[in-house]
């Protein structure tokens, strides 16, 4: 068929109608339009051509032209030509001048329609997702409502206005069950652009779904002068949150519960009956997490900021609901404080420090050769290790009743005896580990570090460089089910942190010549909001 004046209208009103029915650009329509009769005049004309269709946006007529371009050397005959050849189209043609023909009206023949079909319809999808994915890629974080569409393998589809979006099985709720029509409301987790179009995610077992909830319900969350600081859900069945409130006058906990238990009531509705416990925050984390172990009560906390742990004593009969089914309570108040916690009985506690006390006199006694009285005056006076009784300020020891200066001398000087001897043994032991000298020379490990290292294959100063702090000194990582997981370290049992372990790593490194500490002093100096060095800018403070 070819394009004749009775159609031209039809033309641009076909183009408005499918930008209004996608929601997208008439002119990305009409462009397509245009690219598709260039790529059917091809088909006649030839493919090696290059043909330019244009579509007057008031009129609707169509024009197609032929375009060459003036080159030096003629690569391709069919959109090239030398200046020469150009005189006959040009008066003076120049390398890089465009010669522009028109070319005759053409009917197009049922194949090349279809191909212009196909055309059009691949750019108006284009469009269309490039459409989708710019209206939402800004609304991760939001809740939306959508009807499910249809449900596939326990994946729901649903219909979020201009567009689709997945509801994961592993996403939604247990028990619950959609049909298609049902209203849902979900949280936007992430939104993707991949080859098959923008891939919206929801979810309705994300905590920041249980936060958006509230923000919702609760005005002074979304005012500010109430925060959420954390969330912990066990979905569809219990939750903790924590809350503080920025406003002295108004109570965190009570603004989120509301009238009669309103305000949580709706959250709770809508996460299928999900106990909520909304618990004051507090920066100190001890403080915290007994208010995370709500309603059982806690006797003792002991926080080790280090290993990220916190070790909490409940009287013997608090001890289940402290824990809580299946673990779920104790479970719920770790990742709320993103504390790894060891809950022991009030007896567990007292039998362990008594296990610990026998411990450390046995090992006085042993090593010091003292009768029992003596080590445990010793470790009732807080000295755990050999290293602290030979190397403690003797008026330390001499502040312990019935011990004199020669007493006192003697201790430390069996402690420095015991300490050398079980160096020596350990050097030795590293050696047949096969533990070279360019690491037992090494500065700030002891000798029992060097046959935890040799024990584990480390051998050469060289390993030693290229391990990592945490394979050292050891910490957590979350798994894929949120849980957080233990790394054991070569060193963890000699309580090193993990910026010694940075520090004895780029030591290592430096000594080897892989790091210049020049480098290390430029990325670590402190500049201010615009880039600028801090030291610069205090010299210059000063002498102004």
């Amino acid at each position: 068929m070819s394009i004749t004046s009775a159609n031209r209208l039809e033309l641009l009103q076909i183009a408005d109608a499918v930008a209004r029915e996608k929601m997208i650009d008439p002119d990305l329509v009409i462009e397509a339009m245009e690219e598709s009769m260039a790529k059917a005049a091809k088909s006649k004309y030839g493919a090696e051509l290059e043909i330019n269709a244009h579509i007057d946006r008031k009129t609707g007529e169509l024009t197609m032209t032929r375009i060459r371009h003036v080159v030096d050397e003629v690569e391709n005959h069919f959109t090239e030509m030398t200046p020469a050849d150009a005189r006959a189209y040009l008066d003076n043609p120049e390398v890089g001048d465009t010669i522009i023909d028109p070319l005759p009206p053409m009917d197009f023949g049922r194949i090349a329609a279809q191909s212009a079909k196909q055309v059009i319809l691949q750019k108006v999808r284009e469009a269309e997702r490039a459409r989708q994915y710019a209206e939402f890629k800004d609304r991760v974080g939001e809740i939306i409502n959508g009807i499910v569409k249809r449900t596939e393998y326990g994946n729901v589809t649903v219909d979020v206005g201009r567009g689709e979006a997945i509801l994961r099985r592993d996403q939604l709720i247990n028990r619950e069950s959609y049909r298609t029509g049902d209203r849902v409301r979900a949280y936007i987790r992430e939104v993707r652009e991949e080859t098959r179009g923008p891939q919206i995610f929801l979810s309705r077992t994300a905590p920041e779904f249980m936060a958006e909830l509230f923000k919702m319900e609760v005005p002074e969350i979304y005012d500010g002068i109430i925060e959420i600081k954390a969330v912990a859900r066990d979905p569809g069945s219990r939750a903790k949150i924590g809350v503080i409130s920025y406003d002295n006058s108004i109570d965190p906990v009570g603004a989120c519960v509301g009238m009669r238990g309103s305000r949580v009531q709706a959250v709770v509705n809508e996460l299928q009956g999900e106990k909520i416990d909304i618990i004051p925050w507090n920066e100190d984390a001890p403080t915290f997490l007994v208010n995370a172990l709500q309603p059982a009560e806690v006797s003792k906390v002991v926080l080790d900021e280090d290993a990220e742990r916190i070790e909490v004593v409940v009287p013997d009969e608090q001890l289940s609901l402290a824990i809580g089914r299946r673990g779920q309570n104790v479970r719920l108040a770790s990742q709320l404080t993103g504390f790894d916690i060891d809950i022991l009985t009030e007896a567990e506690e007292s039998e362990r420090r008594q296990a610990e006390f026998a411990e450390r006199s046995q090992l006085f006694m042993d090593s010091l050769d003292v009768d029992e009285m003596v080590a445990q005056l010793l470790v009732s006076e807080g000295f755990t290790t050999l290293e602290e009784v030979a190397y403690v300020d003797i008026d330390e020891l001499l502040s312990i009743d019935g011990f004199d200066e020669d007493t006192a001398t003697e201790l430390q000087a069996r402690a420095r005896d015991c300490i050398e001897e079980m160096h020596a043994k350990a050097i030795a032991k590293a050696r047949e580990l096969g533990v070279e000298d360019s690491l037992l020379n090494f500065e700030g490990l002891t000798p029992e570090m060097f046959v935890a290292l040799g024990e584990d294959g480390i051998k050469t100063i060289e390993d030693f460089a290229t391990c990592a702090d945490w394979e050292l000194a050891g910490g957590t990582t979350t798994d894929k089910n949120g849980e957080r997981v233990k790394d054991d370290g070569i060193l963890e049992k000699f309580d090193m942190s993990l910026e010694e372990a940075q520090n004895l790593i780029m030591t290592a490194r430096i000594g080897l010549g892989w790091v210049d500490p020049a480098d290390l002093e430029t990325d670590e100096q402190e500049t201010d909001e615009d880039g600028n060095p801090l030291s610069e800018i205090q010299s210059e403070e000063a002498e102004a």
